[in-house]
């Protein structure tokens, strides 16, 4: 039978990493945990687990998972945060991919709780992601902190499995509000780094089409009052990611 590996990257994961490994646990043949030298108590958590236990200076999003991928013993790869599991049907689903694996990678919904709730609209769900592949096919990629793996080649063949990608997201309303100063910068510096310019247009426009999109088109008032804040704050780190993309253009005017 094929043999997978599961590969996260963590820094802090404390509350959710247990958990993690344990929907791993029985559906890879090893697991692969690369840290951010974590202050807390996630390298004694994962010791208690069969992982390759890896220390490594934060890279950045991107790099870091590629890092994490290259660490792998087996070609076939289960990738995860440290923040998220699989669900029992997806376990069942990848452990059926062993004995009949056929293309180059397969997609799973992602099914986010925030702040106790599972999110079933506002353009969290299904929020679909390829997170099972051959890592010869396949790399991550993007713009940090949005990352996401794509297939080398647009003639790639790729499925969709059943279960979800569990992911406990955002807890508490001040974490929210954190993460998204947080991520707006490095968005800021990566669109800076590549060239990418934000006029007044984009900093007034693509908040407001952001909530739009989030609270409307996609039924993010179902969701109720979190439908609406995730809706606000989409907006807000589309409004901070170019306005501080704008100060940056300005100060490297100087």
């Amino acid at each position: 039978m094929l043999k997978l590996s599961g590969v996260i990257i963590t820094f802090n994961e404390e509350l959710n990493i247990e958990h993690c490994l344990q929907s791993l646990a029985n559906v890879v043949d090893e697991i692969v945990v690369v840290d951010s030298f974590s202050t807390d108590r996630t390298k004694a958590i994962c010791e208690q687990f069969n992982v390759k236990f890896i220390e490594q200076k934060f890279l950045g999003y991107i790099e870091q998972k590629n890092f994490a991928l290259s660490q792998a013993s087996y070609d076939h790869i289960v990738s995860l945060d440290g923040d998220e599991a699989l669900s029992k049907t997806l376990q069942k689903s990848i452990i059926d991919l062993k004995s009949n694996w056929k293309l180059d990678g397969y997609y799973a919904n992602r099914f986010n709780n925030f702040c106790g709730q599972w999110i079933k609209h506002s353009d969290w769900y299904p929020n679909k992601k390829l997170r099972v592949f051959d890592r010869r096919c396949a790399e991550w990629k993007g713009i940090n902190p949005h990352d996401n793996v794509q297939l080398h080649d647009s003639n790639s063949k790729s499925g969709h499995l059943k279960g979800d990608i569990l992911h406990k997201t955002y807890q508490t309303y001040s974490e929210f509000n954190q993460k998204t100063e947080y991520f707006s910068t490095i968005a800021a510096q990566a669109y800076f780094d590549s060239g990418k310019k934000a006029s007044v247009l984009n900093v007034i426009w693509n908040p407001s089409w952001a909530f739009f999109k989030s609270y409307v088109l996609k039924l993010g008032f179902l969701d109720g009052f979190n439908g609406f804040v995730i809706g606000v704050q989409t907006a807000n780190i589309t409004f901070l990611k170019y306005a501080k993309l704008r100060e940056l253009q300005q100060i490297n005017r100087k």
